[in-house]
C-alpha cells in the first residue's frame, strides 16, 4: 500500500514523459508537430506501424492530454493539443540536441527544416527567428506578463503588409519559443500562426508534402526576407 500510495502522488510528468518516450509515439508527434489535423491511418504510416497498432498508441496520447482528437463521420482526425505542449516537444528536441552533431544540419532532409518549417502552426527555423528578432528590435512587439503585445508601430506593419491583428483573446497572443535547430526563440501565438497563414497565402513560403519544411519562393525573397 505505502508503495502505491508513493507513486500516486509521483511528479504528474513522470506519466507523461512514459508516454512521449515510447519511439512509435514520439515519431506520431513528430508527425502532427506542423499543427495540421491528421487522420489515424495517416499518422500510423508516418510512425510506421500497422493502424489497429496506432489505435492504441493514439488513444495513450489523448488520455495524457498530449493529443486531441475531433469525429467527423466514420473518421477521427487527431492533432497536438495545444501550443503548450508543442512548445514542449520543441524543448524536449532542444535537449536532445545537445549530444547531435552539427554536420546533420548541412543535409537533406535537416538543411530544408533549419531554414523554414513550421512548429505547430507558426514559423520556425532561421526565418522564424530572424522574425522575431526583427519584430523585437523594431520594437513591433514589447514584452508583457505572458508574452509581447503588438505597439503602433507594429499595427502600422501588419497593415502594410495587408494583414489584419489577430483578436488578443483565446489563446495567447505572442510568445517566445526555444527553437530545435538555432536554439534561440522564434515568435509563438495567435499573432504567429495569423503571420504563418498570411505569408503562406501570399505565396511567399510553400508547404513541403509530409514534411515540416517550409520553402521560401522567388516572391519570398523578394518580398519576406526585406522585412526580417
Amino acid at each position: 500500500m505505502a508503495a502505491m500510495d508513493k507513486a500516486s502522488v509521483g511528479p504528474r510528468f513522470a506519466r507523461v514523459a512514459a508516454a512521449i518516450g515510447d519511439p512509435t509515439r514520439a515519431r506520431m508527434l513528430g508527425a502532427l508537430m506542423d499543427g495540421a489535423s491528421r487522420p489515424a491511418g495517416e499518422i500510423a504510416r508516418a510512425a510506421g506501424v500497422h493502424p489497429s497498432t496506432a489505435s492504441g498508441h493514439l488513444g495513450r496520447l489523448v488520455d495524457e492530454g498530449l493529443i486531441a482528437v475531433q469525429v467527423q463521420g466514420r473518421h477521427r482526425y487527431y492533432r497536438v493539443s495545444d501550443g503548450d505542449v508543442a512548445r514542449a516537444l520543441e524543448a524536449l528536441s532542444v535537449v536532445a540536441e545537445r549530444a547531435g552533431s552539427a554536420e546533420k544540419w548541412q543535409r537533406e532532409p535537416y538543411l530544408s527544416l533549419k531554414l523554414a518549417r513550421t512548429c505547430y502552426r507558426h514559423l520556425a527555423g532561421e526565418l522564424g527567428v530572424r522574425l522575431h528578432q526583427a519584430l523585437v528590435g523594431h520594437e513591433r512587439l514589447v514584452g508583457r506578463a505572458d508574452g509581447y503585445e503588438l505597439t503602433r508601430a507594429g499595427s502600422a506593419w501588419l497593415e502594410e503588409i495587408g494583414l489584419e491583428a489577430p483578436p488578443a483573446r483565446g489563446e495567447r497572443f505572442a510568445y517566445p519559443c526555444l527553437d530545435w535547430s538555432e536554439r534561440r526563440h522564434h515568435l509563438a501565438g495567435r499573432l504567429a500562426s495569423s503571420l504563418l497563414d498570411h505569408f503562406v497565402a501570399r505565396h511567399w513560403l510553400a508547404r513541403a508534402p509530409q514534411s515540416r519544411a517550409l520553402r521560401l519562393t522567388p516572391l519570398g525573397r523578394r518580398n519576406l526576407l526585406p522585412l526580417i
